[in-house]
């Protein structure tokens, strides 16, 4: 279903980080807060100047784009002296995440604690340096709207998501730390957990596609999608969501209620038949 525009976020300006191409989450959060009137600045790693293709989205929409490492508080420093120079931010999207061990095939218990540190800098700590720093330069708008991407892999055990689940903990705690000293200033900060989506990040997954199937055939309105997510965050970047914080939204079609399904019951018993 493709969305009209409402005017949910005129007049407001935000910041999204993590869009890389258009199989994105945060791609298309940018591509929805810009139908719905928002300016936008967009930020990545310098690295994604040759992975991705963020230049595109942002002819697209109008925005500016402004490199910077998540993970490096000079790089957003600096950010944020050049944002603040266009005024103050009215919301804020972290779409940012990367297993090392995940993406070597490195099994949980054998973790290479290296590389989990620097899972966890870039996918849960940066929300943490993000926030912060957007504090430090005064560029965050009172009754501002942060919003982080996560994954129910944070409360339950899927074994190939291995790493990643501990950082999405991480990710979900930061939010809620910080989302009782934000609001003070009417500043709102939640993570939404989205379905199994078929991203770059996604692809990483050793099993992604059994992750995806299995979810499709538990939830009751199958996996959402990335344009119903961003649908979804508007919502929450909107003053709609203006007495929402510190909370773990879910976005999955009904998965986190869920036990089993019919369908689910119904392809176990064929492939798992009853000993004669």
């Amino acid at each position: 279903m493709k969305m009209t525009g409402n005017g949910l976020l005129q007049g407001k300006r935000g910041l999204v980080f993590g869009a890389l191409n258009d199989q994105s989450i945060g791609w298309a959060i940018a591509e929805a807060a810009h139908r719905e009137g928002a300016s936008l600045v967009l930020s990545n790693a310098p690295v994604a100047r040759r992975l991705g293709t963020l230049n595109s989205l942002a002819e697209q929409t109008g925005s500016q784009v402004m490199w910077a490492d998540a993970t490096s508080d000079d790089d957003l420093t600096a950010l944020y002296a050049q944002v603040k120079e266009d005024g103050p931010l009215d919301f804020i999207v972290h779409s940012i995440g990367m297993g090392v061990n995940l993406r070597k095939n490195v099994p949980y218990p054998e973790l290479n604690y290296a590389w989990y540190q620097k899972t966890l800098d870039i996918s849960a700590v940066s929300l943490h340096r993000i926030v912060h720093h957007a504090l430090e330069a005064g560029v965050l708008a009172d009754s501002a709207s942060i919003v982080a991407l996560t994954y129910i892999g944070a409360q339950r055990v899927f074994s190939k998501y291995s790493e990643m689940g501990d950082a999405k903990a991480l990710l979900e705690s930061i939010a809620r730390s910080f989302g009782y000293r934000l609001g003070k200033r009417g500043i709102r900060i939640n993570t939404v957990s989205q379905s199994p989506t078929r991203t770059v990040a996604g692809s990483g997954i050793d099993g992604f596609d059994a992750m995806f199937e299995f979810a499709e055939r538990i939830s009751p309105l199958g996996n959402a999608d990335a344009a119903s997510c961003a649908d979804y965050t508007v919502m929450l970047l909107s003053d709609y969501s203006r007495m929402v914080t510190m909370q773990t939204l879910y976005h999955d079609g009904g998965f986190s209620a869920m036990g089993i399904s019919d369908e689910v019951v119904e392809g176990l018993a064929k492939a798992f038949p009853p000993e004669q």
